[in-house]
């Protein structure tokens, strides 16, 4: 709890203090509930994951070299802190990688290896140079607590206001859910904790069933951001204390989520970061007063297209309705 509340004086400003309000739009389109949204797209790496990247970097020595692996955004975020601090870093990524991430952990000054076809791969090979390079400091998301502990700002901000029925989350390595949740059942204990994974990759609902890590065999989603197919010891461990519940959402409720936050906030958002608003929008959380934060703003270019193709669709059909 210490670390957390110092960490809202360590980390660099410009990831903290994002906005957080209730827009009337979207809250008609939620069957009429109170949805405060957070906007943690909001900086320059338009992701939660400066908060924690930049928090772990800050616990290192000035200029030490830094290793990890990502799908893409954590990888944004620690190239950003690294630059900031002086700091080298290198990056694994799999193939499949959003090349609009890749291409923006370049601009930040990192180096960028592709590792293998998935992120199982990459994490493998960022933890085989880290071996092979002992001077590197390998960085993991969802395993050092200063990377959840960085995200748990989020939480001290949404107890600042409202107090909440529930938290939605969108979960993938579990960093920010564990870290939101270790403040806010301290701060607000009748808050319940609901994190959300993709249907195609439920591995945290399924390995916090099951009491130890648990892999999503052959998972498939388009939501790369939260398609974490086996997740840490540490995160799960965590997550067993501190997260009441993990629900399910299909691509296609992603996608439609996606959708109501353009047309309503005007936030264009990449799938993981639409999947608090998704659970939301499905009734799959419990209460009137909700909140969610809408983790990510970095969509790959056909995901960008399609979400304008269903947005022109839905205006059309709304000005033409059928007969």
């Amino acid at each position: 709890m210490a670390r957390i509340e110092k960490a809202m004086r360590v980390i660099d400003p410009v990831f903290l203090n994002t906005p957080q309000y209730v827009d009337e739009q979207p809250c008609r389109a939620l069957d009429g509930r109170t949805v405060t949204v957070k906007l943690e797209t909001a900086n320059p790496v338009r992701s939660f994951k400066g908060r924690g990247a930049d928090l772990m970097l800050s616990t290192l020595a000035p200029g030490t070299p830094v290793v990890c692996a990502s799908s893409g955004n954590f990888g944004q975020a620690v190239a950003y802190a690294g630059r900031a601090r002086g700091m080298p870093v290198e990056v694994f990524v799999p193939e499949t990688a959003n090349p609009a991430k890749r291409a923006r952990t370049e601009a930040f000054g990192a180096r960028v290896v592709t590792a293998g076809p998935d992120g199982a791969s990459a994490r493998e090979a960022a933890a085989a140079h880290a071996v092979n390079h002992p001077d590197r400091v390998h960085v993991q998301d969802g395993l050092q607590a200063a990377v959840a502990e960085g995200a748990g700002t989020i939480g001290v901000e949404l107890t600042r206001g409202t107090r909440f029925d529930a938290v939605v989350l969108p979960v993938g390595d579990g960093a920010l859910i564990n870290g939101v949740a270790r403040w806010m059942k301290e701060h607000t204990p009748g808050t319940r904790i609901v994190g959300v994974n993709a249907a195609g990759v439920p591995s945290m609902r399924e390995s916090l069933r099951a009491g130890r890590p648990v892999t999503a065999e052959r998972g498939v989603t388009f939501a790369d951001g939260i398609a974490v197919r086996t997740p840490l010891e540490a995160s799960v461990r965590r997550a067993r204390e501190l997260v009441d519940e993990i629900v399910l959402v299909t691509d296609e409720a992603i996608a439609a989520a996606m959708e109501l936050a353009a047309r309503t906030l005007g936030v264009v958002l990449e799938p993981a970061g639409a999947a608090g608003l998704a659970a939301i929008a499905g009734g799959a959380a419990p209460g009137d007063r909700l909140a969610t934060v809408l983790t990510g703003a970095n969509p790959r270019p056909e995901q960008a297209r399609e979400l304008a193709a269903r947005i022109a669709h839905t205006a059309a059909a709304g000005a033409h309705p059928p007969p």
